[in-house]
């Protein structure tokens, strides 16, 4: 995507040979870079959200590990790195499936391959993680086309969170289709949720869909069910962090009480997301661990002063305890349909079963 006519990713290696990344941190009222150089570098990242999203988390993650190996390729270090990284974050299971990945692929060398054959296999599943983000775009475009073709008029369509190109290494995953149906002419708004208490939606989905040219309204997180009630919303689509093999989907906490509100209005509610994101050793969505943040992001937010200044302010009394879980989980059965890279199935075990055959998942 591009940034004031400049193509961008979101992660890519360097002049001077560092891993560079955009700083989502500083979004959107500083767009900067950060460069990551060694393994505790990757994991800060990852762990202070400097990067975010699921797939962008397992980039960075892959990345992480040959950083790793660049300065000790040791199978003791590996294993070491893996086990660092792999408690950054605990929801998201790209983060596991890219560090598996990684790991796999470096037992097959000895030490002395094993720098070139880290940064070879990070660039691969970054390059496969645009081609599978433009595969989801291309799908989804035709559920925005038919939606669209009957409505005869602007498509409005609602997001929570941000799964845009920041969340992904380019494209996104619930973005992906806006944007092709954007580029293709098609009349489109979307209704971009603020996302409390981090605000990714306010800051960073805002941001992406202006940079673009995409119209959009941002909204308080509860005012969707009444732009449901009104008839304002034709189509929710969102991403995920986290889809078992039976369709239930871990996203940003407030999806749940959207596919909800979807639910009773009878607006479409699609679920986004890449192979990696599936884990087929699940079933049940109430077995997916979901992560814990500091109470700090409830009782406190950071904006642009008056004067300019990037402040960070208290918005609870001092004496108020809060709890910041970071994910929820909405049920296969409040789900319309899956958009993958392979094509759009029912959020069921037939259904990802179907797309996917070559992947066996858990009996």
């Amino acid at each position: 995507m591009r940034i004031s006519g400049t193509h961008y990713r979101t992660i890519w290696m360097s002049e001077i040979g560092s891993v560079r990344v955009i700083d989502q941190s500083r979004l959107p009222f500083e767009f900067t870079t950060v460069d990551l150089e060694t393994l505790a570098d990757a994991a800060r990242a990852i762990k202070t959200m400097v990067v975010r999203g699921a797939p962008l988390i397992g980039a960075t993650a892959a990345y992480g590990i040959a950083l790793a190996v660049r300065s000790n390729p040791s199978d003791t270090h590996v294993a070491e790195a893996v086990r660092i990284l792999q408690a950054t974050r605990p929801t998201a299971v790209n983060l596991a499936w890219a560090l598996t990945r990684m790991r796999n692929a470096l037992a097959e060398v000895g030490p002395k391959e094993r720098v070139d054959v880290a940064f070879r296999e990070a660039a691969a599943i970054c390059d496969a993680d645009v081609e599978q983000c433009r595969l989801i775009g291309v799908h989804g475009l035709e559920i925005i086309r038919g939606l669209a073709g009957a409505a005869g008029r602007s498509l409005n369509i609602l997001t929570h969170c941000n799964a845009g190109w920041l969340a992904c290494v380019d494209w996104g995953t619930a973005l992906s289709p806006i944007y092709m149906a954007h580029d293709a002419g098609i009349p489109v708004h979307v209704w971009v949720d603020e996302t409390r208490p981090r605000n990714q939606g306010a800051a960073l989905t805002a941001f992406e869909l202006g940079a673009h040219g995409v119209p959009h309204t941002v909204i308080a997180d509860n005012l969707g069910g009444h732009l449901m009630q009104r008839g304002q919303v034709d189509m929710v689509i969102v991403g995920s962090d986290r889809t078992t093999a039976a369709g239930d989907v871990c996203n940003k906490v407030g999806t749940y009480l959207k596919a909800l509100a979807a639910r009773d209005n009878q607006v479409p509610f699609y679920v986004a997301l890449p192979v990696s994101t599936i884990d087929w050793s699940l079933y049940a969505g109430c077995n997916i661990p979901i992560e814990e943040r500091s109470p700090e992001e409830v009782t406190h937010i950071t904006g642009r002063s008056s004067a300019g200044s990037i402040e960070t302010v208290r918005v609870v009394p001092e004496t108020s305890p809060a709890l910041n879980l970071a994910f929820d989980v909405t049920p296969a059965r409040l789900v319309t349909a899956l958009i993958t890279e392979r094509g759009v199935c029912p959020a069921s075990r037939a259904g990802l079963q179907r797309l996917y055959p070559d992947l066996r998942a858990a009996e």
